[in-house]
């Protein structure tokens, strides 16, 4: 472009362009790709639910026992026949995220089995009580789009608690809700039934769907019968469904990335053929945790930059086959919010950003290896985010921020501070201080020599205060009523 064009004014209206980012070539995911089908065609999947059997033989898969065989034409089938876009509403109906290849939304995680005291650090069994505050917590974390289910209630039997911390993710937190109830199909249709009665009915609902189960095959290439259930019951009643493994490469997974990267693929698109088969056209989100197993602990690592690769690589694998995803980082292996925790999220946050990992999840809530929530976590990588969210901005190039007619108006040696130009640009920029400081030593003893942990408590706990987003009292007597229910289950 000449600098004719930008005097006579042709980038007026902007020219932007969002930062990206590849870990793999196009002919690098070729392969990956073909290796997915060979595996599934040659090996295929343990499955022993015998519903989901005669499903896949009807597909046209090669059924041998519990053995299920994909050939490539099943598989490029049900591809095909998946929705390439997936939008989930928020309870109020209002379509707040766009899961399309390409696009990135960060939410809290599932499963905890600790809590961590925002003030003492003090580490305590997750119960429902903590479910209920960090879904409201969520609800005041901008950065976070959805959310998930963050821990399991250690005060309920696991039957009647899976269903309770559901309720409190859905009641007190008005974003999208991915939920996971592996054991039991009934948790499902619980969860199925209150996501109903919060956006009015079965009609409305189907329009604008507000919850996605989540399913997660066993590494390596195993199904067993209740997931194998809920994927069934999802596809039957028009509920998004995302199948996503968890392969621990020298342990559960080759040793290699390409490998662990090829398993967890088949695997998670092992299901699509399932749903597909029972309901074409259903939404479906692709997706594969892969990271390794240290050999020194045999603990599968949540922080090590390789898992990052890896889960980036499978990101753009689904932008190539055009479905949606469901990836993991913003998890960190460190057991407090210290400096190993900042570093290795934001190395995971900035890297799934700029691939355009689709749905990010274990984002905010998992420190030590995945099995302690922490609320000063929480509000620490919603801090995080925003940052990462002012670099994916990019930056517009147009004749107004080009500003060569404020450069030549200043003059040589001038300044800018009295200028229009900056008066209507300079909140432009993300300068937020009350968890990151940003003053000189001076002011900052001034202000009370606040080290980063003591504000990042202090922040934590003062939005942990504020209360939920109120829904209508009749739900709330409906949902009481429902696990007065639950309770009552052993």
């Amino acid at each position: 472009m000449s600098l004719a064009t930008i005097a006579n004014g042709y980038v007026a209206d902007g020219v932007k362009f969002t930062p990206r980012m590849r870990v793999v070539n196009d002919e690098q995911i070729k392969l990956l790709q073909a290796a997915v089908f060979e595996l599934l065609e040659r090996v295929g999947v343990k499955m022993s639910y015998k519903p989901g059997l005669e499903v896949m033989a009807g597909a046209g898969c090669r059924v041998d026992g519990n053995i299920v065989r994909i050939p490539a034409y099943v598989l490029e089938k049900a591809i095909a026949t998946a929705p390439k876009r997936l939008v989930l509403a928020d309870r109020d109906g209002n379509r707040n995220v766009v899961l399309e290849p390409g696009r990135t939304y960060f939410g809290p995680s599932i499963d905890c089995i600790y809590y961590q005291d925002p003030v003492t650090n003090k580490r305590t069994r997750f119960t429902s009580k903590h479910g209920e505050a960090l879904a409201a917590l969520t609800e005041h974390l901008d950065s976070f789009t959805w959310i998930m289910t963050i821990g399991m209630a250690d005060d309920f039997p696991p039957k009647a608690g899976d269903k309770i911390i559901n309720r409190w993710a859905l009641q007190n937190c008005s974003k999208p809700l991915v939920f996971c109830s592996g054991q039991h199909v009934e948790s499902v249709k619980a969860v199925h039934e209150m996501a109903m009665i919060l956006v009015g009915g079965k009609e409305n609902f189907d329009k604008n769907p507000n919850i996605v189960h989540y399913s997660e095959p066993i590494s390596p290439l195993v199904y067993y019968d209740p997931a194998v259930a809920n994927i069934i019951y999802c596809a039957e009643n028009n509920i998004p469904l995302l199948n996503f493994p968890c392969t621990s490469s020298c342990g559960t997974g080759p040793a290699t990335m390409a490998g662990t990267i090829v398993q967890s693929a088949a695997e998670s698109l092992s299901g699509i053929v399932l749903q597909q088969t029972i309901a074409p056209g259903a939404n479906f989100v692709f997706g594969g945790f892969s990271s390794a197993m240290n050999m020194k602990s045999t603990i599968f690592s949540y922080g090590q930059p390789e898992m990052t690769t890896m889960i980036a690589a499978l990101s753009q694998m689904a932008q190539a086959w055009g479905l949606p995803f469901f990836a993991t980082g913003g998890c960190t292996d460190a057991k407090f919010n210290d400096a190993q925790a900042a570093a290795e999220t934001a190395l995971q946050c900035m890297t799934l950003a700029a691939v355009g990992a689709g749905l990010v999840h274990d984002c905010a809530a998992w420190i030590d290896h995945g099995t302690t929530s922490s609320p000063g976590f929480m509000v620490l990588v919603n801090e995080i985010l925003a940052n990462v969210a002012a670099v994916m901005k990019g930056l517009e190039v147009s004749r107004e921020t080009l500003a060569l007619d404020v450069i030549a108006k200043v003059g040589n040696g001038g300044n800018f501070l009295r200028e229009k130009h900056t008066l209507k640009h300079f909140k432009e920029y993300h300068m937020t201080d009350d968890l990151w400081d940003r003053t000189m030593m001076e002011t900052w003893e001034a202000n009370g020599s606040k080290q980063f942990e003591q504000r990042l408590s202090e922040k934590t706990v003062k939005l942990m205060a504020k209360p939920p987003k109120p829904i209508d009292p009749k739900i709330v007597a409906e949902f009481d009523k429902m696990q007065a229910g639950w309770s009552k289950q052993k």
